[in-house]
């Protein structure tokens, strides 16, 4: 099969990647395909799933067309940074045009080391790629912008770890584009001007195409990547989503969410949960991240200082004030998520959303299961089930007499379905997932990836999906997987 790549980063200079063909593999075997996305993508899934199809998604032939590379880029790791960090482990292949005449990356990640593996063997295990098909497929389902899950394969090969020897895997991602506020700092740390330049153009023109009609088209892309990240993180927020790993080299500037390392979404509600086994100190906890998401675009806002100006004062200037709607933005649509959520009139209180979130943090609550709950009691079902989700009822008592008494689920009730999923990918079925797949069983991971296809719609099939753990099935942490 000739795939119909259709690659411009790879035509950028030089020093913006390095050209890099993936490590071949023994026996790669092919976990599973997601077939509706090759279709959207103009790929014969057919053919992906044949011997040679599953030869390329595992890095061992090159399709005709494909250009190879590993991109550079920096970044801050938990607000360190490293002047040089780039595709370890990552080999994008080349673009790829959808039906709908938008452009996607095909990258390969688990395919081996590259000039910026740091040591590293440049490979995944089974889990990790388990972990990321799952989660970005079921954010996809949900609506929230994000990278793609085209296929998992395994090699047939062990890669060590600490915790031993781990059946290996590749994962095949498709991204709007794999360009990070990292990919700007890298420039920046070696203050190639011209580089920053080519790169903010090429940006551009893949993402925010309206900017170039701007009177400052660099101003223009600072405001709407800083939109894109603010109205991102109100969405993560409002399905109690935690990144856990939101560095600037994590940070897309197409706006989509980008690594599913030590991600999770939250069962009991905490406003400081952290679930990432290296965040000892919470800074990407669930309610810092809006903040982090500023301190993020403020790294991105330094590296446009030199195009924005030639006068540093005033490019600095002109940099605060493109950043400064950042908090609106955030608030009003944080603010609007909440509001459907509960079913809320334009007119209500926003102090209900606040008392609510109070409320789950201070008694415990699962955040998904309230929710759900919630709508069914809006929906017109008894609200004795909901009630018993909270030890002192008083408390639930007074904030639910309130919300009766401004929500309209008459009118909001189609809102309330459209925000509350049914199914999120808890963290223990994930991990359930995993081993069983580790130990030969991949029925769980499938099951579960066609369960959450469809997260807002009630099935019965899958009703032991929506339950959360049981005290023995808590996971307390999750891993990065590198």
């Amino acid at each position: 099969m000739n795939i119909s790549f259709d690659n411009t980063y790879a035509q950028l200079p030089g020093r913006f990647f390095a050209k890099q063909k993936p490590a071949r593999v023994p026996e790669p075997k092919l976990i599973r395909l997601n077939r509706e996305l090759a279709e959207k993508l103009s790929l014969d899934a057919d053919w992906l799933e044949s011997a040679d199809g599953v030869s390329v998604l595992a890095g061992n032939s090159t399709p005709e067309g494909a250009d190879p590379i590993a991109q550079a880029y920096a970044g801050h790791q938990f607000g360190g940074f490293s002047p040089q960090l780039g595709d370890g482990r990552a080999i994008l292949l080349g673009e790829v045009i959808d039906t709908d005449g938008a452009r996607h990356d095909l990258q390969l990640k688990g395919s081996g080391r590259t000039p910026f593996s740091r040591g590293g063997d440049g490979k995944s295990a089974l889990g990790p790629v388990l972990r990321e098909y799952i989660v970005s497929e079921a954010m996809a389902a949900l609506g929230v912008p994000t990278t793609r899950a085209l296929a998992a394969v395994a090699t047939g090969e062990t890669v060590r770890r600490q915790e031993g020897s781990l059946l290996g895997a590749v994962f095949t991602r498709i991204a709007a584009s794999h360009i990070r506020i990292g990919t700007f700092q890298y420039f920046l740390a070696r203050q190639d001007i011209d580089a920053l330049r080519l790169l903010a153009d090429h940006a551009i023109a893949r993402h925010y195409s309206d900017a170039s009609d701007a009177k400052n088209s660099y101003v223009t892309l600072l405001e709407s990547v800083a939109v894109a990240q603010a109205d991102l993180i109100a969405q993560w927020m409002s399905l109690g989503f935690i990144h856990g790993v939101m560095n600037t080299d994590n940070t897309a500037i197409s706006g989509e969410t980008l690594d599913y390392g030590p991600c999770a979404f939250m069962d009991a509600f905490h406003s400081q949960r952290v679930f990432s086994s290296i965040d000892s100190g919470a800074r990407y906890a669930w309610a810092n991240q809006p903040d982090i998401g500023l301190w993020n675009l403020s790294r991105f806002a330094e590296t446009l200082l030199p195009l924005l100006s030639e006068d540093p004062n005033e490019a600095t200037q002109i940099a605060k004030a493109a950043l400064s709607e950042y908090p609106k933005r955030f608030d009003g649509q944080y603010i609007a998520h909440f509001r459907a959520k509960l079913g809320l009139p334009h007119e209500a209180p926003v102090e209900l959303i606040k008392e609510c979130l109070d409320l789950l943090n201070a008694q415990v609550i699962d955040f998904s299961l309230f929710f759900r709950h919630l709508t069914r009691v809006a929906g017109g079902e008894d609200s004795q089930l909901l009630a018993t989700m909270f030890r002192s009822r008083k408390p639930f008592e007074t904030w639910f007499a309130k919300w009766r008494s401004v929500a309209d689920p008459d009118r909001h009730l189609s809102d309330m379905r459209a925000t509350n999923p049914i199914r999120i990918p808890r963290n223990h079925r994930v991990e359930q997932a995993i081993q069983s797949a580790y130990g030969g069983d991949f029925a769980p991971f499938h099951r579960l990836v066609e369960a959450l296809a469809e997260p807002y719609v009630d099935k019965i099939e899958y009703a032991d999906l929506e339950a959360p753990p049981r005290p023995e099935e808590i996971v307390h942490a999750t891993f990065c997987g590198t």
